[in-house]
């Protein structure tokens, strides 16, 4: 199975005025790595948060750096793991302040697809990377897509939250508009900086403040 942007993604970028190819050339660069080395997330899963998170679905906006690297790791969507494997450093923080802010047990899992189902488009910047080579696809152009899909919900929507955790993700508060947007800026929940700024910062129950409802 290849990967294709769902249609409700392609319609709404196309008609904010985005070309296929800002999406089309970095997916054409990583096919093509494939055909020598091992390039994560598989194929069929590139654009797995877009699948799972329409965008007239949209509500919160978490968006990560680049996938996994590691074997068996990645699945298209920011900071998740599929069912069964063991939950990385940053997403075991994240389940850690979880827990702690709203009282309440962590998932059993590390995969987000039940996030995703809720409206958080779980995105990187970057959406693949060869094996054990973090940042290995970061000039193929997936952030001037990203950046596009950042700017189109921008500009079309209002009342989205966006989380950005870390330095990478806080630069990209340039692109919103906080008049119309909530945007919640934390450390960034890998073990080097969590306890400078993560922990504690009570993301989630911001999240259910702003909402005015229930949400995770």
């Amino acid at each position: 199975m290849s990967a294709e942007l769902p249609e409700a993604w392609q319609n709404f970028l196309y008609n904010a005025g985005i070309s296929p190819e800002i999406w089309e050339i970095p997916l054409a660069k990583s096919i093509a790595r494939r055909t020598e080395y091992t390039v994560f997330p598989p194929e069929e899963k590139v654009f797995n948060a877009f699948k799972l998170t329409p965008p007239e679905k949209v509500r919160v906006v978490l968006l990560g750096q680049d996938p996994y690297h590691d074997d068996g790791q990645a699945e298209g969507l920011a900071f998740s793991v599929p069912d069964g494997v063991p939950l990385p450093p940053s997403l075991r923080n994240i389940y850690k302040e979880f827990a702690d802010d709203l009282q309440r047990p962590a998932p059993s899992s590390g995969n987000l697809s039940q996030w995703a189902a809720k409206g958080v488009l779980l995105i990187n910047a970057v959406l693949t990377v060869d094996a054990h080579s973090p940042g290995s696809h970061a000039k193929y152009g997936w952030e001037k897509f990203t950046d596009a899909v950042i700017r189109c919900l921008n500009n079309e929507k209002s009342g989205i939250i966006f989380m950005l955790w870390g330095g990478f993700a806080r630069k990209k508060a340039a692109l919103i508009d906080r008049k119309k947007h909530f945007v919640l800026e934390n450390a960034h929940p890998s073990p080097l900086s969590a306890y400078r700024g993560f922990f504690g910062s009570k993301p989630f129950s911001q999240v259910e403040k702003l909402l005015n409802c229930p949400f995770w």
